[in-house]
């Protein structure tokens, strides 16, 4: 027995699923494009170039630096590293693998990303790296 879409006296007795998957797909699409623009920081930073190995896919807490001494913590800036303590001890416990990635630029001062390692380390670090690019 088939299902009717409209009985003998005009009702409509089935549901047209078309326009719902439509904005289904749609609403998909705007996700998946705008997804990439939110893991960004708020700044652009130009890391170094070196001959290094791809990592392992972890789950990773992102410290970015500046040239011009700027932080952030993920997408969240801050004016100094201790500004960042209470967040940053949050992110590393939420974490299992406990590991920081800093994507210093490479104009960026040395004794402030050492200063940021030191806090990493207080706030539970077990693992930290710093990211480079690859030399083609």
């Amino acid at each position: 027995m088939a299902m009717q879409a409209e009985s003998d006296d005009g009702e409509i007795t089935g549901i047209n699923v078309t326009p719902l998957v439509d904005v289904c797909l749609v609403l998909v699409i705007i996700f998946m494009v705008t997804a990439p623009m939110l893991s960004d920081p708020p700044f652009k930073v130009q890391i170094p170039v070196a001959h290094t190995q791809e990592g392992n896919e972890q789950e990773k807490i992102i410290i970015s630096i500046a040239p011009d001494g700027k932080l952030a913590l993920f997408e969240k800036p801050y004016v100094k590293g201790e500004d960042m303590r209470a967040d940053l001890k949050v992110a590393i416990m939420k974490s299992q693998s406990k590991y920081v990635i800093f994507r210093a630029d490479k104009g960026s001062a040395y004794g402030l990303l050492a200063e940021l390692m030191q806090l990493s380390k207080e706030c539970g670090a077990r693992d930290m790296t710093i990211a480079t690019e690859q030399n083609k």
